[in-house]
């Protein structure tokens, strides 16, 4: 969507290269716009969050099955257990909706 003209009609190139050289030449702060950091579609974040909790859950059980005898009553223990013992594969199985050809 175009932005909205500052006056009755647009500018022309030159009219514009004046403006902006008169900004600079004033001491006008430049302001940008930032880009957006992230360009996955919201379908790949899900497919990626998903593999990355699954490689978290992996790690969690070796550290669990590491754990000294000592160790196994804890709390420690208790909320690797907990995570273990989450059933990812639901959220494996789901399959975004894609977004009107976005992607």
């Amino acid at each position: 969507m175009p932005r909205p003209t500052i006056g009755s009609r647009a500018m022309t190139d030159a009219e514009r290269q004046a403006r902006y050289r008169a900004a600079r030449a004033a001491g006008a702060p430049v302001t940008r716009t930032p880009r957006p950091a992230e360009h996955r579609g919201k379908a790949r974040r899900w497919q990626d969050a998903v593999a990355q909790l699954t490689d978290l859950q992996a790690d969690y059980s070796a550290w669990l099955d590491s754990l000294p005898d000592n160790l196994r009553g804890t709390a420690t223990a208790d909320a690797l257990q907990a995570i273990c013992d989450l059933d990812l594969a639901d959220l494996q199985a789901i399959i975004p909706p894609r977004g009107f050809g976005r992607d």
